[in-house]
């Protein structure tokens, strides 16, 4: 795609720093109808009580070992950093009426990468194309911080904080903020068609179809209207989780299986991925509303609260905290045991992302 006119900086097709050229591309593969869910994948089976067995990376007695611990923190760091300076290349300054300064403001220093993480270790565990991955992963991560931008603005959540500094509508105001938000979701699909060879035809148009079904009417757009239609509403344990599945999921669930699609893996494995991206998704939304209610602003940056506050339904609010929690963990044991599945044999890092989502502080 043919960069804006007038940028100074390194344009979105262009690489960044370390990135390397590619080997050939798998070819696409067909996907899900747009009504069903976003890559077509399963959801999640029912919980079995309790973890039944230890996952590959755990130690007998079910905890991460001091190896496994300082193994992951040493690659979450790097592949944080290299993430990082991605995004700093490919949101650019330039773009014109101060929309850029916007749009870093949005994206840059702040957020923990999950979706990008997931891209990278999912491609790992398959053997793929690490640049491919790489360009899926701040895609994925593009189209986050625009729901953000969008979901804190005054027409739907009305929040003030996010990653421990001012909203983007409080910071620039409502009208620049939409644009911020249009604008970085364009930039998310630039990113999967550059012109320097990095993701080959058939593989990009591969990941823009499994990003525009994650984010759209019957993925993140679709969880998030559900979401506002809910406030006020009480949901049982079955509509919560399927609001849940497009609004938080999806795009956890699509951060997978983008990542797998730059390499080849069997059909099987493909699925035991999705179920696993299924489940973490709802781990995480679980998590995340437990902590909405044990932990403080300043640790979450953003208002703790607020779901109560606004009378939405939650995890927390429909089985009670210690439930919530409880039922987080059997989720995230669904996921330990689709990777076992899988028939895959480089998957440490994804149970341990698993377990990172399980046990995070904000």
């Amino acid at each position: 795609m043919s960069a804006a006119p007038g940028r100074s900086q390194a344009s979105s097709h262009r690489s960044p720093p370390g990135e390397g050229t590619p080997v050939s591309a798998a070819p696409g593969r067909s996907q899900a109808s747009s009504h069903r869910s976003p890559q077509g994948e399963g959801t999640p089976v029912s919980a079995a009580p309790g973890r039944s067995q230890a996952s590959s990376h755990r130690s007998p007695q079910g905890e991460v070992t001091p190896t496994s611990v300082i193994d992951f923190s040493s690659w979450r760091a790097a592949q944080q950093a290299h993430i990082e300076q991605a995004l700093a290349v490919w949101v650019a300054a330039d773009a014109p009426a101060g929309l850029g300064e916007a749009m870093r403001y949005a994206v840059l220093d702040g957020g923990k990468r999950l979706r990008p993480l997931l891209a990278l270790a999912a491609c790992e565990a398959v053997g793929g194309q690490q640049p491919a991955a790489l360009r899926a992963g701040c895609a994925l991560e593009l189209i986050h911080a625009y729901s953000l931008v969008h979901d804190d603005m005054p027409c739907m959540d009305n929040d003030v904080l996010r990653r421990g500094k001012p909203t983007v509508h409080v910071q620039f105001g409502e009208a620049q903020a939409l644009l911020v938000g249009d604008a970085l979701q364009a930039l998310a699909f630039e990113l999967l068609v550059p012109e320097d060879g990095t993701v080959a035809p058939a593989l990009a148009a591969t990941l823009c179809r499994q990003l525009a079904q994650a984010a759209g009417a019957f993925g993140m757009a679709g969880g998030q209207a559900v979401d506002l239609a809910s406030v006020g509403v009480a949901l049982d344990q079955p509509a919560l989780e399927a609001m849940h599945r497009l609004k938080t999921g999806a795009l956890l669930q699509a951060s997978v299986l983008m990542g797998a699609s730059t390499g080849s893996l069997s059909a099987s494995a493909r699925q035991q991925l999705g179920v696993y991206g299924a489940c973490l998704g709802l781990a995480f939304q679980v998590v995340d509303d437990v902590l909405d209610v044990t932990a403080d602003s300043a640790t979450l940056g953003k208002t703790a609260g607020k779901d109560a506050a606004a009378d939405k339904p939650t995890f927390v609010a429909l089985m009670g905290l210690d439930a919530a929690q409880a039922y987080a963990d059997r989720v995230l044991e669904q996921a330990h045991e689709a990777l076992r599945r899988s028939g895959l044999t480089h998957t440490n890092i994804l149970h341990a992302l698993a377990d990172w989502v399980g046990r995070r502080a904000s």
